[in-house]
């Protein structure tokens, strides 16, 4: 068990509630984590112990911890942080509605000769 300062608690979990996901590179000796000022090794101390409580989902992979926020991860944070419960973190929060394309059955040409025969790389011109 290792003591980090609360500040660094709350910025950790304000990312991860915003984000809804942490990358954290596997190394102690790190000054800083990449995308937040805390130390890295704090920031991976801290998501192990969300882990252990089962707030977060862990993916090892290439020396990187990837650390997912689940529902029950969700409710926690914003209880701890205070947070109303129209907050929600950017892999849950839907995005704009695409808008229809004008030829929305229609297929467009694709060259003068179709895709198959050469149409893809223009008009051939005869050498002779």
């Amino acid at each position: 068990m290792m003591i980090v300062p609360k500040s660094d608690i709350k910025t950790i979990y304000t990312y991860l509630l915003t984000e809804g996901v942490m990358v954290v590179k596997k190394d102690v000796r790190l000054p800083k984590h990449a995308d937040i000022p805390v130390a890295n090794l704090h920031a991976m101390s801290v998501l192990k112990s969300l882990k252990s409580r089962g707030f977060v989902t862990e993916e090892f992979s290439w020396q990187h911890h990837y650390y997912y926020l689940n529902d029950e991860g969700i409710m926690y944070l914003r209880g701890y942080l205070h947070m109303p419960e129209s907050v929600v973190p950017a892999t849950i929060a839907k995005a704009a509605a695409r808008r229809p394309r004008e030829e929305e059955g229609e297929r467009r040409p694709r060259g003068e000769e179709g895709y198959r025969r050469g149409g893809w790389r223009g008009k051939q011109e005869a050498t002779a």
